[in-house]
């Protein structure tokens, strides 16, 4: 039976609380906290936030307070003295003379000898308007206590999925100290997953790799299938609860030991230790095998851990030791809440004060591996299932689930991260992490989620590009080839809309977007598909390429500046193409062609120094 990937951790940020009221946090830091005040997860070791934090703050809310004031002076000035003129003027003391062109003691005033002369000058009032209200709009935005916004720019996976380079599963992720942590399976054979690594980032975009944070030689009960890590964070220490061993039902009453286990540290990237030397559950109870934990605080301070594979799901408390599993008011130590169609990797999410239960059904190597979710109005359920929300696209990814969630810091943003397999690979180990915005509708249900494709390269790399012919290399957050070469993305999309910014080094050299693209080579002999290509001697072009023979399919003239970003879309429905280059209204060329229904996407250069941005791949 294959390991149940474990889930990730719920939600753990502070939200704020509607009338703003003082914050106070714990040591982790993440706890989501919905109702009134802002409150501890362990109110004996609760702190307020820092100086530095409140002088911040104050200083934001002076400005807040203070922008309208002086920008409402300001305009009123600038419009005032350009709309009423002279007139404005003589109301000032000196305006007789001034509108004479001569002060009081008869000499000039120098350049403003005249009125018109001075009415010349009020010309420039708009351009200082408009960059008064420049200036000062957005930094009122950023300021307004009523817009809560993340401390970054966060946007859907703009830097491009998978965001880690190799192969790992079941990531989960919290929030430290100020990074973002995800924990993952090492994905490989059961027998090499003898290992722990983690990543950390500041803004979910330029992550590091702390390698080998828990081995199997530092848990000595454990000999393979180290997997699916669920961190926490308490009173100063960090957790990872992890599944060894892949224990099957009947092993524990023969002697073989597996299950749930602890590692505990003083830091997030380790070392961890194991903490008491044995699984913390190393038994089968309910029928729910002893894997793909998740351990979720809840308001009051207490820590669950959810857990179970062979589709029995269960909840158990832990004691404020976090190594010891504790018990119900009824005596009992562990509870069945399994939802319809759980299999595995459950995880735990609260948000408005409902409780959001996540899990992974179908076969981890199949078809129909996917996440749901089901809603509670408590934490011991019963736990209603709502839907799927995250399914294979055949066009983008297959394997899609075991899932954690994020919520970023003071904002209603939130991100699920999981693993996917690519579209070529066949090994069922060969799996990667990726994260994509998690919406909610109105009433709380969450909005199924989209695999998108996309790439900005802010993260200075380009993990999920396989390049054919010369090197590319990626500079200044763009993707830039080296000579006549093409990188392509594991996709497979028939209808599309394809974006990128594209930017040709000389009038001789040309390069674009490849869709529906088949028969990759390093020479790219036979290859088919379609090319969407701009030249900066002035001209866009269509190309159908098949068996490695390009033959024109339309072609326009452009303006196409050397060495200039410009904005290349192709849209493909069907057997209809257009093109177009910077003007999204109005295509440079529109084409009927059927003969290729999907394939990969990617681009391609017919010479050095093209450079690549922002790209886009989606359904129409």
């Amino acid at each position: 039976m294959p390991p149940k990937l474990a889930t990730r951790s719920a939600d753990r940020r502070p939200r704020p609380s509607p009338d703003m009221e003082a914050t106070v946090t714990d040591e982790k830091g993440t706890r989501s906290l919905e109702d009134g005040r802002w409150a501890t997860v362990a109110p004996s070791r609760a702190r307020r936030p820092s100086t530095t934090y409140a002088i911040t703050h104050t200083v934001a809310y002076t400005v807040a307070y203070i922008s309208p004031l002086i920008c409402g002076l300001l305009i009123l000035l600038i419009l005032g003295t350009y709309c009423f003129g002279v007139r404005f003027i003589w109301f000032l003391p000196g305006g007789c003379w001034l509108s004479e062109g001569k002060a009081p003691d008869n000499t000039s005033l120098g350049n403003y000898t005249t009125v018109p002369d001075l009415i010349e000058t009020l010309k420039m009032a708009p351009s200082l308007l408009q960059a008064a209200l420049g200036l000062l709009l957005p930094a009122m935005a950023r300021a307004l206590p009523f817009r809560h916004r993340a401390s970054l720019d966060f946007t859907t996976s703009e830097s491009g999925n998978p965001f880690v380079d190799g192969w790992y599963a079941d990531p989960d992720i919290e929030y430290y100290g100020g990074k973002y942590w995800v924990f993952p399976t090492s994905s490989y054979p059961y027998e090499q997953q003898t290992y722990l690594d983690a990543f950390s980032s500041t803004d979910l975009v330029h992550w590091e790799k702390h390698p080998n944070i828990l081995t199997t030689k530092d848990v000595k009960w454990a000999n393979k299938a180290v997997w699916a890590p669920a961190p926490i964070s308490r009173n100063g220490k960090y957790y990872i609860y992890f599944g060894a061993n892949d224990i099957q039902e009947g092993e524990p009453e023969a002697g073989l030991i597996g299950g749930i286990g602890v590692a505990v540290s003083d830091k997030p990237e380790g070392p961890y230790v194991d903490a008491i030397g044995k699984p913390l559950i190393g038994e089968y109870h309910n029928g729910a095998q002893p894997i793909d934990q998740d351990v979720y605080i809840d308001d009051d301070g207490q820590a669950y851990i959810f857990y179970g594979g062979h589709s029995h799901c269960n909840m158990a408390k832990l004691n404020a030791d976090m190594v010891s599993v504790g018990q119900f008011d009824d005596g009992t130590s562990y509870k069945e809440i399994t939802p319809e169609g759980y299999v595995e990797g459950p995880q735990m999410v609260k948000r408005n004060g409902k409780y959001y239960l996540m899990w992974s059904e179908g076969g981890w190597t199949g078809p129909n591996y996917s996440v749901s979710y089901a809603m509670a109005d408590t934490i011991n359920g019963p736990f209603i299932k709502q839907a799927s929300i995250l399914k294979q696209d055949a066009a983008v990814a297959k394997g899609s689930g075991h899932n954690s969630v994020i919520h970023i810091p003071n904002t209603d943003i939130w991100y699920i991260v999981y693993h996917r397999r690519p579209l070529s690979e066949t090994d069922g180990n060969h799996r990667v992490l990726a994260y994509d915005r998690m919406y909610f509708n109105e009433d709380g249900t969450i909005v199924p989620i989209t695999m998108l494709v996309k790439d900005n390269f802010a993260d200075g790399q380009s993990i999920g590009w396989k390049q054919y012919g010369s090197q590319w290399s990626v500079s200044n957050s763009k993707f830039t080839s080296s000579g006549s070469s093409a990188a392509m993305l594991d996709t497979n999309f028939g209808d599309l809309v394809y974006d990128a910014t594209v930017s040709v080094p000389g009038s001789g050299a040309e390069a674009g977007l490849l869709f529906r693209a088949t028969n990759l080579s390093n020479n790219l002999a036979q290859l088919n598909g379609y090319y969407a290509k701009v030249s900066a001697s002035g001209s866009v072009t269509l190309e159908k390429v098949a068996n490695g023979a390009s033959s024109a399919l339309g072609s326009s003239g452009a303006v196409i500046a050397a060495n200039t970003d410009h904005h290349l879309r192709v849209t493909a429905v069907g057997s209809q193409i257009k093109v177009f280059v910077d003007d999204m209204n109005t295509p440079k060329i529109t084409a009927t062609d059927g003969t290729f229904a999907t394939g990969a996407d990617g681009v391609r250069s017919s010479a050095g120094g093209a450079r690549f941005g922002s790209i886009s791949v989606a359904k129409p």
